[in-house]
């Protein structure tokens, strides 16, 4: 089942990917907000936002076909639902030591946009925004918890594990504040890594340009600088959609069915990071 909730999920991304459209790459301006579960208020997490998203929905509001019919109101017919994965707590046996201890597995479910239903009880009060107030970009870079050094005027954009530095362009050089910081956000994203920090092994052991660290890590930067440019609602850096791009993650993903699942779920501990956020359970937990 694990594997299998996995290759759902990954042909569902490859999918996109193939018709040309990247999920991670979303204009974030939204007066509704991120994506929220509607009974439980909780907002979806890792790459269920990016499934969610991906379905086009005005609405953030979304709900089981079970929870649909407990508020009085049914699915159209014909509606399709979008998967959701999420984490099962269990309870196993060390059969060396006898000692009990837990474990997770990954399963899907499947939900629905509130539009795709008829007859809710859910009365007429207005939508409040999902996750509260936008954060100011400014803000969410200046209070980054150990935050490494940042120096402008260099070349390129990149992040140093070794100096644990961030290198950025002069700010002028970027036509839009926007532009600018997205690329801070990806940035800090990789320095979440950092075997003080967040100690990610795709950042600790990637064996440079190429290789599956750093194509993961990769991955995980843009996902992170994704859920950042969402808690400030501005609009990603790059919106590359070119063939070799959208190629070259079909072949990652294609080749490694756990990427994007796991991939999202550090992209999301980094956020949380950077956001001074914390969770207890795992990220794709079921809402």
């Amino acid at each position: 089942m694990k594997n299998q909730t996995y290759d759902r999920i990954t042909d569902r991304i490859t999918t996109l990917l193939a018709q040309g459209t990247v999920p991670w790459h979303k204009p974030w301006k939204a007066r509704t907000g991120l994506p929220r579960n509607l009974v439980s208020h909780k907002p979806y997490r890792g790459i269920n936002v990016f499934l969610l998203l991906a379905m086009s929905y005005e609405s953030p509001l979304w709900l089981t076909f079970r929870q649909a019919s407990q508020l009085g109101g049914s699915v159209r017919k014909g509606e399709k639902a979008c998967p959701v994965v999420f984490w099962k707590q269990l309870q196993i046996e060390d059969k060396e030591s006898g000692e009990q201890k837990k474990t997770f597995l990954l399963r899907f479910y499947h939900v629905f946009n509130v539009t795709q239903c008829d007859g809710l009880n859910i009365g007429t009060e207005p939508v409040e925004t999902i996750g509260g107030e936008a954060s100011k970009p400014y803000d969410i870079a200046a209070n980054m918890p150990q935050p490494p050094a940042i120096k402008h005027g260099m070349t390129r954009a990149y992040y140093s594990p070794r100096e644990d530095c961030v290198g950025l362009p002069p700010r002028e050089r970027f036509e839009r504040p926007e532009d600018y910081y997205s690329t801070v956000f990806h940035e800090l994203i990789h320095s979440t890594g950092h075997e003080k920090r967040l100690k990610r092994s795709t950042l600790t052991e990637s064996a440079g340009f190429g290789s599956d660290p750093y194509c993961k890590e990769e991955l995980i930067a843009e996902l992170g600088a994704a859920f950042l440019c969402g808690q400030a609602e501005i609009a990603e850096r790059t919106m590359d959609n070119s063939a070799a791009y959208l190629q070259g993650w079909l072949q990652q993903l294609q080749s490694d069915k756990t990427l994007i699942v796991q991939a999202a779920a550090q992209a999301q501990k980094a956020a949380d990071f950077i956001l001074g956020k914390s969770f207890s359970e795992p990220t794709e937990v079921a809402v």
